[in-house]
């Protein structure tokens, strides 16, 4: 077991320095000032030319011992407005599950994310009300996706960016 946490510490070490334009990912900073690589705080810009654009969405990344044999853990906060993410915040994801490789990278994810934003998956729904307002009322569902993006630009910009 200490074998594998060493690889995936090893690992998101690698992937720390790599970086991908325009994302946040950051380790959580422990008390002492060092770093737990196994919890991330990212931000998620909305997609320039998207209904999300404008919009930072905060997002862990929980990695286990076990990673990159195994998916991390992806959480908005809970109550994020989207037809793939549980109420929870947890996202559903194929990419986080079934279709997971251990060459896909954290900055991989954060993309797909971004992506999955404006191009929801409708047969990986995780919300049956927000899937209803998807299919058959996107006036609404634009409209909260409106309301969604101005609540998380306000947040960032009272953090200071």
């Amino acid at each position: 077991m200490m074998a594998s946490r060493g690889l995936a510490i090893c690992r998101l070490a690698e992937e720390r320095s790599a970086g991908a334009r325009g994302f946040v990912a950051k380790p959580e900073k422990l008390p002492d000032g060092s770093v737990n690589l196994l919890l991330w705080n990212c931000i998620i810009p909305g997609k320039q030319g998207t209904d999300w654009e404008g919009g930072y969405f905060p997002l862990t990344l929980q990695f286990s011992e076990y990673y990159p044999d195994r998916p991390p853990t992806c959480k908005f906060p809970a109550g994020f407005f989207h037809v793939n993410v549980y109420d929870t915040g947890a996202v559903c994801l194929s990419l986080l599950g079934d279709a997971w490789n251990p060459s896909i990278t954290l900055w991989k994810i954060l993309v797909c994310i971004q992506e999955l934003l404006d191009h929801p998956n409708p047969d990986s729904r995780a919300q049956r009300i927000i899937y209803r307002l998807f299919c058959k009322n996107m006036p609404e569902y634009k409209k909260r996706v409106c309301q969604q993006v101005k609540r998380y630009s306000l947040l960032v910009s009272a953090q200071g960016g």
